[in-house]
């Protein structure tokens, strides 16, 4: 019964660390893709691959390489995947279009929230609008 007891804490304590990581700390591969949202649709896995590309790609992603050849990704290389993600998938640009926005330091995305500046204002005139709707609606 000790045993079992002491196998929770420490189960526990490993959950807890996992859940807790450091955004600093060096993240897989796999966090990574899961991060980014990088599943394929029919198989439901984490497409690793999309990565490995980009990296060849993009000489600014910079992945440790560790023993068995496992890539591990610190947060500088984590938020220009961000940024390559939101440019390729979202925006529709080349791959050469998103090198020639890396190289421009004075990026206007939000990588956070993995929006543009653009796309606040598209709320912001739904916004507009809905609110003109309802001010006819009163009249």
């Amino acid at each position: 019964m000790l045993f079992y007891l002491n196998h929770q804490r420490n189960l526990k304590h490993i959950l807890i660390t996992m859940i807790n990581k450091d955004n600093e700390a060096y993240k897989t591969i796999s966090e990574v893709a899961e991060l980014l949202n990088l599943v394929n649709t029919k198989t439901g896995k984490v497409s690793t691959h999309t990565l490995r590309f980009w990296e060849k790609e993009f000489k600014q992603i910079k992945p440790k390489i560790f023993a068995g050849n496992r890539r591990y990704y610190d947060s500088k290389s984590i938020e220009i995947l961000k940024k390559i993600k939101f440019l390729l998938k979202v925006k529709g640009m080349t791959i050469k279009g998103v090198k020639n926005q890396l190289l421009d330091d004075e990026s206007d995305l939000d990588v956070e929230m993995n929006t543009s500046i653009n796309t606040k204002n598209i709320l912001k005139s739904k916004l507009t609008k809905i609110s003109n709707i309802i001010k006819d609606l009163k009249k």
